[in-house]
């Protein structure tokens, strides 16, 4: 609030600003006042059981979850009522018994893949409603600490202000720091009405080259989604990168792409712009979603994970056996995989990846602790591609810097 000082909000939680000082959680105890010195034994009694730091989808669903587990939680964001404007989307076989079906704002039975060739997928895809998504998760019981997290350790948090909380758990879901070294997806996409859309089908990815790019540079593919209400996300995706395409030619290419289909664009749609890293993240006990690393490098997708996984985060299970630490190993194997790739190349290895059997592509997409399903989904696919590619596939997951004949740090192993 303006003065600082806590207040009530309409869902029920309380909120603790950055001027506040005691943080007294719903019915447990308090959390641990003070400076930035390490309170005494008897200030630090631990009767809070957890604080989540970061409201995005991973943490507002972690804490959530915990509330519902009757758990007491602190959740800190320094701007915790922030609205979500990204879009999200998952396999309907991904999402929690427990998430609101009214979420959903689309459902798309059998979506469209395209390399060169038409696949059609045996899955259920849907899109979710962003704003129902977020007000679903309720926080009501919380503690709502509106501040800024800058340490964190086990069983302790210190905060901009000098604050400290303590609880018997800290979990960070603060997400991943962009960084040069990291592989990001970039995206630009506008939203039309359907009718403007020419019929368009959805699209889960359309690799194909009418978007005007020079056949050497770095690929991007189309992906079109109903969003619910009548209206569609068309979007020029930059599936990773390092670095990946700049946002103003996803647009370019957009642009031309959509012009070649027939679809004339007025100027004014709203604009959805995405870049975020798809690498990073830190398994183990004390991260979760993508600052868990729960991120697929090769396809981006975290939010279905963090969901799926978010009552076995509450309840203290491990969320990284050894055949997830193999999963993730084996899907960072195949993001330098895609990077190695000259740009040529790409419509041919997700057509051959389209080819494989659905529950292959299931392992491989969703799979996180599938390690049998992973290793068979990535040995079907090494076999069924060209010499060339396998050869550089087989020298860019074994590490070996091989450089693309294509421009543009997207198609090259570094």
């Amino acid at each position: 609030t303006a003065a600082g000082h806590r207040a009530t909000t309409a869902a029920g939680h309380r909120t603790t600003t950055a001027a506040g000082h005691r943080a007294t959680t719903s019915g447990r105890g308090r959390a641990a006042a003070g400076g930035a010195a390490r309170p005494t034994a008897a200030a630090a009694a631990i009767v809070t059981d957890i604080v989540v730091c970061g409201l995005g989808p991973a943490g507002r669903a972690l804490a959530h979850r915990c509330l519902a587990s009757g758990m007491s939680v602190i959740a800190v964001d320094p701007a915790p009522s922030r609205q979500w404007t990204a879009t999200y989307a998952a396999w309907a076989d991904e999402l929690p018994g427990w998430l609101d079906p009214a979420v959903t704002a689309a459902t798309v039975a059998r979506p469209v893949a395209w390399g060169a060739r038409r696949h059609e997928l045996d899955r259920a895809y849907v899109v979710l409603d962003t704003k129902r998504l977020q007000d679903s998760l309720d926080l009501t019981g919380a503690e709502i600490v509106a501040e800024r997290a800058v340490r964190l350790d086990r069983h302790g948090v210190t905060l901009a202000s000098g604050r400290t909380l303590t609880a018997e758990r800290v979990i960070d879901a603060r997400g991943i720091a962009r960084s040069p070294a990291r592989a990001e997806q970039t995206a630009y996409g506008v939203l039309v009405d359907e009718t403007a859309a020419a019929g368009m089908e959805p699209l889960f990815m359309d690799w194909r080259a009418d978007n005007g790019a020079h056949p050497a540079a770095p690929r991007s593919f189309l992906y079109a989604v109903p969003l619910g209400g009548g209206t569609m996300l068309l979007e020029e995706t930059c599936l990773a990168g390092r670095p990946a395409l700049d946002t103003g030619e996803l647009r370019t290419r957009l642009r031309h792409r959509l012009r070649a289909r027939g679809i004339a664009l007025g100027g004014d749609e709203p604009v959805e712009r995405v870049r975020f890293p798809v690498e990073g993240g830190r398994p183990g006990q004390r991260a979760f979603g993508a600052a868990g690393g729960f991120t697929h490098p090769a396809t981006g997708y975290s939010v279905a994970a963090a969901l799926a996984a978010a009552d076995a985060a509450a309840a203290g299970e491990n969320l990284w056996p050894p055949s997830a630490r193999a999963v993730r190993a084996l899907r960072a194997a195949g993001l330098r995989a895609l990077l190695a790739l000259p740009p040529a190349d790409l419509p041919a290895f997700f057509d051959a990846f389209f080819d494989l059997p659905a529950p292959l592509q299931r392992a491989y997409l969703s799979g996180r602790t599938d390690l049998a399903g992973t290793v068979a989904a990535m040995g079907a696919l090494f076999a069924s591609l060209p010499a060339g590619s396998r050869f550089r596939i087989a020298a860019a997951t074994s590490g070996i810097p091989v450089r693309s004949r294509g421009r543009g740090g997207s198609a090259i192993m570094e």
